[in-house]
């Protein structure tokens, strides 16, 4: 059954829509940008079973791992910090408030728990190890970044559960979930959120849960400000034109969370997953001083590049383009850092 899944996202019908225009017609989101045409997912499967996919060296993936210390995060109400839950899931303090981006506490990026990539490292933090959760921010519909159990999981915590952040189409997805507390946005779109700035910003990508909702939600990634940064979630994006867009409108930014993992092959994934030389660019397109990458080390099986290429790969473009490591750098499974004000 994992051979079911495509660019991050379980899928039943092995397709993805084409954005052919900035326009959005009746029942269906689409890019701003012209995109080339679509290739076969088939012909992806095709390769794989001849060529097979990175097995684990022996020992096991070496991801860099860190114990969450969960308790001072509990006790935290100033200092701005970031805590990498995994994949592309981040917990945020920022302003005095604890923000969530596409939570994924589950074993398996999946519809289904006996089947799908599967997590290769330890959850660093459970949900009910976190720090009272303000607002959950998610950045488009596929499984592995809007994970059914664990947005249930959050709404049902004893203080209420946090307040929803989604695009638009996905409201009724969650109040048919009997989540109720939702805030949907289009691109552009900005709201007040107590000491919060929030807005909704458009990248290349597409979206899709079943056979027939590709792309009725729509997509895209999130800029918060308060406290005196300023910082950007991209969620899944392929290079487009979108990021200068945003950098030029909204930028610079403080700290960006930009992914770089989940590219291969390339043939297949350029539309809707950046590479690291392409994550480097967004960087500079969106003015960020400085990045933290994600996508990438968490669940086996995603696509097809080893799980512990693109931190290598980070190492040489950052070399290649004289970048402090600082400027784009990762961090360790369930490491906690400082955000810093750019200077």
């Amino acid at each position: 059954m994992a051979g079911l899944l495509c660019c991050g996202a379980f899928t039943f019908s092995f397709s993805f829509a084409q954005a052919e225009a900035p326009t959005r017609p009746d029942g269906e989101y689409r890019n701003n940008y012209p995109q080339g045409p679509k290739e076969s997912f088939w012909a992806w499967k095709w390769e794989q079973l001849r060529k097979g996919v990175p097995e684990p060296p022996e020992g096991g993936w070496k991801i860099p791992t860190a114990r969450t210390d969960a308790a001072a995060l509990r006790a935290n109400t100033t200092e701005p910090t970031m805590t990498w839950i995994g994949h592309a899931s981040f917990l945020v303090q920022l302003a005095g408030k604890n923000l969530l981006f596409d939570p994924t506490f589950s074993e398996r990026a999946s519809p289904v728990q006996f089947a799908g990539p599967k997590r290769v490292v330890p959850l660093p933090i459970d949900v009910p190890e976190l720090p009272r959760i303000d607002y959950v921010f998610i950045s488009h519909s596929h499984y592995d970044h809007l994970d059914l159990d664990s947005v249930k999981r959050l709404a049902a915590l004893p203080d209420g559960g946090p307040m929803f952040f989604v695009g638009l189409g996905l409201k009724k997805w969650f109040h048919d979930q009997g989540i109720e507390r939702v805030v949907e946005m289009d691109w552009w779109q900005d709201r007040t959120e107590g000491p919060l700035k929030v807005t909704f910003i458009p990248v290349q990508h597409w979206s899709k849960r079943t056979l027939t909702d590709t792309n009725k939600t729509l997509w895209g990634g999130w800029v918060v400000e308060g406290g005196g940064l300023k910082i950007v979630h991209t969620g899944d994006l392929g290079y487009s034109k979108d990021a200068q867009d945003v950098g030029e409108r909204l930028g610079p930014f403080d700290m960006a969370f930009i992914p770089i993992g989940a590219y291969a092959p390339r043939w297949f994934m350029k539309l809707m997953h950046v590479d690291v030389p392409e994550a480097v660019q967004v960087r500079s397109d969106l003015r960020a001083a400085r990045v933290v990458g994600m996508h990438w080390g968490t669940f086996e099986k995603l696509t097809d590049e080893p799980l512990d290429e693109p931190p290598a790969e980070l190492a040489k473009q950052r070399g290649a383009r004289g970048l402090a490591k600082d400027a784009f750098d990762t961090m360790a499974i369930g490491e906690t850092r400082r955000i810093e004000r750019a200077r």
